[in-house]
C-alpha cells in the first residue's frame, strides 16, 4: 500500500495538479489538507474518474481535510468525533480550531488513517499560538482514547511543526518563531511517545529535505524550507514500511503549485516508481547558495 499526505492549498485551484499527481505517483491513499471546500463542493467526479473515492470534512473557504482512496473508506470520524463548535469570532481565524475542519479519520484496507491540519499559530504567545497548543492536546487525548498503538495507524498531514533543527533550513533564522518553539516540539514528542514513528526519518536521516517553502524570495529554488508535513506511523506499520519520499517535483511547474510537497510512504512493497527530484536539485541548490554568499 502506498500512503501519501499533501496540503494542496485549495483543492479547487489545485485540482489539475492533484489529478496529474495521482496518475504520476499512484498512491492507494492520499490524505489532503487545506482543501478550502465545503463538503458539497468536493470535485468527486474528477476524483472518481481518476479511480478514487473521497471522504471530506470541510467548512468552505479555508481549512478542510480529506481521505482520498482507491480502496473502500470506512468508519469515518471527523473533528475528534464531535460536531464543529460554533465560531465566536468572525474577523479572526485559527483562534478557534474546534470550529474549524482540521481532522478526519477513516479505515482503509485494514489501516486506520488520520488526516490532520494543525493550526499555524502565527506568533509565539498569541491567542492563535495558544489555540494551536490546545488543539495538539486534544489530538493527543483522542489518540489515547480512540486508537491503539499496537494496531496499524497512520497520522498524516500538515502539522505546522518542524520537530528538530534538522527540519529547517536555518535554525538561527527560525529561532524564536512558531513551528520550532519548544512547546510545539513537545507536542510532537507527546504524539511520538504515545506510539508513533516518523516514517520519513526512518528511511531518510539526511538534512535539507523539506516539504514546505515560502512562495516568496526564491525560497524553493534556494531550498529555504521546513519539513512540517509528516506521516507518523504506529510500530506495526513502521516495521512494514519499505520506502519514503518527499516529492519535490510536485512543488514545481504550472499550474501554480501548492507551497507544500507531498510526502509518500510505501508499506510492504515498493509502489509505482517516480523521481522525486532531489538528486538533480542538490547541485543547483548548492550553486545558488554559493553564488549568494559570493
Amino acid at each position: 500500500m502506498r500512503i501519501a499526505t499533501w496540503n494542496v492549498n485549495s483543492l479547487k485551484a489545485r485540482l489539475e495538479k492533484v489529478v496529474w499527481w495521482l496518475d504520476r505517483v499512484r498512491p492507494d491513499v492520499l490524505l489532503l489538507q487545506e482543501t478550502k471546500l465545503g463538503d458539497t463542493d468536493v470535485p468527486r467526479l474528477a476524483l472518481q474518474t481518476a479511480g478514487y473515492d473521497v471522504a471530506h470534512h470541510g467548512e468552505g473557504g479555508r481549512n478542510g481535510v480529506a481521505v482520498v482512496s482507491r480502496l473502500p473508506i470506512e468508519d469515518v470520524v471527523t473533528n475528534f468525533g464531535q460536531p464543529l463548535s460554533p465560531a465566536r469570532t468572525d474577523d479572526a481565524f485559527d483562534d478557534e480550531p474546534f470550529a474549524e475542519a482540521r481532522m478526519i479519520a477513516a479505515t482503509v484496507g485494514g489501516t486506520r488513517v488520520v488526516s490532520v491540519y494543525a493550526p499555524n499559530g502565527r506568533t509565539v504567545g498569541s491567542v492563535f499560538y495558544d489555540a494551536k497548543l490546545v488543539w495538539f492536546d486534544r489530538l493527543a487525548r483522542w489518540l489515547a482514547e480512540a486508537a491503539d498503538p499496537a494496531q496499524p495507524l497512520v497520522l498524516g498531514g500538515d502539522l505546522n511543526v518542524a520537530p528538530t533543527d534538522e527540519d529547517v533550513w536555518d535554525p538561527r533564522a527560525c529561532h524564536g518563531g512558531t513551528h520550532v518553539s519548544p512547546p510545539e516540539r513537545a507536542a510532537i514528542a507527546r504524539l511520538r511517545a504515545w506510539g508513533l514513528e516518523d516514517a520519513y526519518r526512518r528511511h531518510h536521516p539526511e538534512s535539507a529535505r523539506y516539504s514546505w517553502w515560502d512562495y516568496r524570495a526564491g525560497a524553493f529554488q534556494k531550498n529555504y524550507g521546513m519539513r512540517i508535513d509528516h506521516l507518523f506511523v504506529t510500530p506495526p506499520l513502521a516495521a512494514r514500511t519499505v520506502a519514503a519520499e518527499i516529492d519535490r517535483e510536485a512543488r514545481k511547474g504550472k499550474p501554480i503549485p501548492s507551497d507544500h510537497a507531498p510526502v509518500v510512504i510505501d508499506v510492504d512493497a515498493p509502489g509505482h516508481p517516480f523521481d522525486a527530484g532531489w538528486t538533480s536539485a542538490d547541485a543547483r541548490i548548492a550553486a545558488r547558495r554559493a553564488g549568494k554568499k559570493a
